[in-house]
């Protein structure tokens, strides 16, 4: 067995193993096994009883954080889903709840220095190649994780991280609407047509109208798992969407990187209870979204997932744009998103200009921002142990 320094962390509602890139191997074809075993992976039960994984995609995840590649970062940060089942780990997207770990733990591990008070950390997301600015409270040359801040889906209050993503269009395929349609329609394998937004932004999402499946949008986890057949037309839908957005060169390449596009259901604000039985009321929320990660309902939302669905609610055409309840200019007030775990804020815009204010082609809209808050903590810090190939 070897004996890596590692840091487990939460991250908004995820959890991940984190290391210092200078702990791995050089040959990164050796880091698959070694966070595969990290995790307890692939796990038949779905428990991943023999590593730290928690059986679903929101905690079974890895961190690795190390010097900065670009000039404009003050470090760059890897991502890598490792799936429960099978014996695959992700590098295709980024996760946004732990996007708000790594800047404190750039903090707290000294790989950043700043001053007491608020601080900002730069953070250059390799798997999307985009810049994230994590913004946080310090004491003491560390990090701050007690607070009055709460968050849906994780209990107790934290101190805020803030995250902005900046200019996230085009993670993935480098086009903000990889089709240059603000909607496409795709077919099930009986045929049946399905309007679908693809939208890239943060992550590449494809977003449908819950009632397109004769479902409502509000549904909870356990309810999408349970409906016949529902997991199987999600996933078709998917594949072709992958392809069409140019992620993948085929459905069966398609089948293979389980981690994006996300794909998600919307809805029209309404009333409906949360995990924790709260209910919500249609005032409160301005669109309903449901998430699918690694092929299971995510039980609160992926932050990324939160941008991009925020991103098209500003462009008119799209699902969601028409699932919303009331558009409201972005600037004056967050995108109330209604997920299962209850309502999460973001604050997004996306504008028919570039950056130089020229017109753009009426499909091309350019995502400007999307920000949201956070809370964060470290949980322990140790060694992790993984077979010797």
């Amino acid at each position: 067995m070897q004996k890596l320094p590692a840091v487990f962390m939460r991250g908004g509602t995820s959890k991940a193993l984190i290391f210092h890139t200078r702990d791995l191997p050089e040959d990164r074809s050796l880091w698959d096994a070694i966070f595969l075993a990290s995790m307890g992976s692939p796990d038949p039960n779905g428990r991943q009883l023999d590593g730290l994984g928690g059986g679903i995609s929101s905690l079974s995840k890895v961190c690795i954080v190390g010097p900065p590649t670009r000039p404009d970062a003050d470090i760059d940060y890897t991502f890598a889903q490792v799936q429960v089942d099978t014996a695959v780990v992700d590098y295709a997207g980024n996760c946004g709840n732990m996007s708000s770990a790594i800047g404190p733990f750039a903090v707290d591990e000294g790989l950043v220095q700043v001053s007491d008070g608020n601080a900002s950390v730069r953070v250059h997301n390799t798997n999307t190649n985009k810049v994230i600015v994590a913004s946080f409270g310090v004491e003491g040359g560390k990090a701050l994780a007690a607070g009055d801040y709460a968050i849906d889906g994780v209990a107790g209050t934290g101190a805020p991280v803030r995250l902005d993503f900046l200019d996230p269009g085009g993670a993935a395929t480098g086009r903000l609407l990889p089709t240059g349609h603000v909607s496409d329609t795709l077919e099930l394998s009986d045929g049946t047509p399905v309007e679908v937004s693809m939208v890239d932004a943060a992550n590449p999402c494809v977003f449908l109208r819950a009632t397109d499946l004769g479902l409502t949008g509000t549904e909870l986890p356990e309810a999408l798992e349970a409906d016949p057949g529902l997991s199987e037309k999600l996933e078709q839908l998917r594949r072709s969407a992958s392809v069409a957005m140019g992620i993948a060169d085929s459905v069966d390449a398609a089948a293979r990187n389980r981690l994006t596009p996300f794909i998600a259901l919307v809805g029209p604000p309404q009333p409906y209870s949360t995990l924790s039985k709260a209910l919500v009321s249609p005032g409160q929320v301005d669109v309903v979204v449901r998430f699918l990660s690694s092929g299971r309902p995510h039980r609160a939302i992926p932050v990324t997932g939160a941008m991009c669905t925020a991103i098209a609610s500003q462009i008119p055409g799209t699902t969601v744009h028409s699932a919303l309840g009331q558009p409201d200019d972005p600037s004056e007030r967050p995108i109330r998103l209604g997920t299962p775990s209850g309502i999460l804020d973001v604050n997004a815009a996306a504008s028919v200009r570039d950056s130089d204010g020229a017109d753009l082609p009426p499909a091309q809209y350019r995502a400007e921002y999307a920000s949201t808050y956070r809370t964060t903590r470290r949980l322990f810090e140790g060694f992790v142990y993984a077979p010797v190939d």
